[in-house]
């Protein structure tokens, strides 16, 4: 499911050492999985310390777990650091930490908007910092979590479409800055993938869902975790630029002016215009709580 320039010389996974953000649960802890069977040593890190010790558990005593926020660069730094003084190096990062509020702008507090952006945009660029000095020694690659949302709208999604186009460009930009060190940086585009983040949003907002169900195409359909990590995996030994999941949602991205022009922005303002009050008042009814019950949105800044 990767998209790229060209066919590119698998690496395989043996011996290498990933370092996964937002590996306590869903993709994270799935890609985590995948990658330790294919004999990568796994550094999962996020802020759910008993999730992750679970998971370190699972894959065994080769793999370590470290509690940090993406948003603190010297918490960053610390895990990096120590994955790197347990398995003597770093090959890949996985970038995947992310939140999704429960919002429209209107309804929102100005926190979820921000923490949105922090953690999903700002989070992904702090872990690529934090991880690049040591990724670079071994020419290794960069994987950034972004989202279909970089090219597609939704309302209710305000923040995190901003947040995840603003990884795709950030990755492209990237992808140019270290070319020259033997480093490859990819972003991946998944749909809607079943995951608490996903049936919690759902869950909460039942309008949210109808209109999910209506979407065209790959637009509106759920793909399981384990498919989704995947092609993720894959991508990891294969580097290249992008990942589609589904493989079709790269049809959309590359006709991304079309889905959001003028013309379909048109003919999806109707729908808009009866369905965002309905979303108003099913966000209403969630009584101020703007994150889902298994996010770590819910976590102030360097709440422990």
């Amino acid at each position: 499911m990767a998209a790229g320039f060209g066919k590119r010389k698998r690496t395989p996974l043996a011996g290498k050492s990933v370092f996964i953000t937002g590996a306590a649960r869903g993709i994270g802890a799935a890609l985590a999985r995948k990658a330790a069977a294919r004999g990568a040593r796994v550094a999962l890190v996020g802020l759910e310390p008993e999730q992750l010790a679970r998971v370190a558990d699972e894959l065994g005593p080769e793999h370590l777990w470290v509690e940090a926020d993406v948003t603190d660069a010297e918490a960053l730094a610390a895990a990096v650091q120590r994955t790197v003084d347990t398995f003597g190096g770093l090959d890949i990062v996985v970038a995947n930490a992310g939140i999704a509020p429960l919002t429209t702008v209107m309804t929102s507090s100005a926190h979820a908007l921000a923490r949105t952006i922090e953690v999903n945009l700002i989070g992904t660029m702090l872990t690529a910092h934090a991880t690049l000095p040591e990724i670079a020694k071994r020419k290794g690659h960069v994987q950034l979590i972004s989202s279909a949302a970089a090219f597609t709208v939704l309302p209710g999604m305000s923040a995190y479409c901003a947040s995840k186009a603003g990884v795709e460009r950030f990755g492209d930009a990237l992808r140019l800055e270290v070319a020259h060190r033997g480093v490859t940086v990819a972003s991946a585009h998944p749909t809607w993938i079943d995951t608490d983040m996903v049936r919690d949003t759902e869950e909460a907002l039942p309008t949210f869902k109808e209109t999910r169900k209506s979407l065209p195409g790959p637009l509106g359909a759920f793909t399981s975790v384990e498919a989704c990590a995947e092609a993720l995996v894959e991508n990891l030994e294969t580097r290249g630029r992008r990942v589609f999941v589904p493989r079709s949602v790269g049809t959309v991205a590359a006709l991304r002016q079309l889905v959001t022009g003028v013309v379909a922005e048109k003919l999806t303002m109707a729908v808009a215009a009866k369905r965002v009050p309905q979303l108003e008042r099913d966000i209403a009814a969630l009584d101020g709580r703007e994150f889902g019950p298994n996010s770590v949105g819910n976590r102030a800044k360097g709440a422990a």
